[in-house]
C-alpha cells in the first residue's frame, strides 16, 4: 500500500486548506484511515480518524469544530478540510491505515504518506 498526501501549502489565518490522501495498491477499503502531523521539534500527534463501514469520526480537541475528515471509498480517498486555520496548525500533515489499537496512538497505524507541509502565517 503506497499512500500518497496532497493539498498542503501557505495560508493566511484564518484561511482554508484542504489535504487530500490517496491511496494505491491494495487501498483503504475495510480500513479506519487517520490524519496525524508533525511540527518542527515536536511529537507526530493525532488529527483526526475516520472508520470504514460507519464512517465515524474522531477528533483531537485542538481541530474539533474547524476540521473535517471525509472518505470516499469508490476513489479510496480520504479528504481533511481544515478551516479557521491558526499558526499553531502548522505542521507537517500525514495520512495513515489503521491496523488496530487506540485510533489517537500513532503506533496503530501501519502505512503512512510521505506527509504534505502545512504553513498558516499570522
Amino acid at each position: 500500500v503506497q499512500l500518497q498526501a496532497s493539498g498542503g501549502g501557505l495560508v493566511q489565518a484564518g484561511g482554508s486548506l484542504r489535504l487530500s490522501c490517496a491511496a494505491s495498491g491494495r487501498t483503504f477499503s475495510g480500513y479506519t484511515v487517520g490524519w496525524f502531523r508533525q511540527a518542527p521539534g515536536k511529537e507526530r500527534d493525532f488529527v483526526t480518524s475516520i472508520t470504514w463501514s460507519d464512517e465515524r469520526t474522531y477528533y483531537a480537541d485542538s481541530v474539533q469544530g474547524r476540521f473535517t475528515i471525509s472518505r470516499d471509498n469508490a476513489e479510496s480517498a480520504v479528504y481533511l478540510q481544515m478551516n479557521s486555520l491558526k499558526p499553531e496548525d502548522t505542521a507537517v500533515y500525514y495520512c495513515a491505515r489503521y491496523f488496530g489499537g487506540s485510533y489517537y496512538l500513532k503506533s496503530s497505524y501501519n502505512y503512512w504518506g510521505q506527509g504534505t507541509q502545512v504553513t498558516v502565517s499570522s
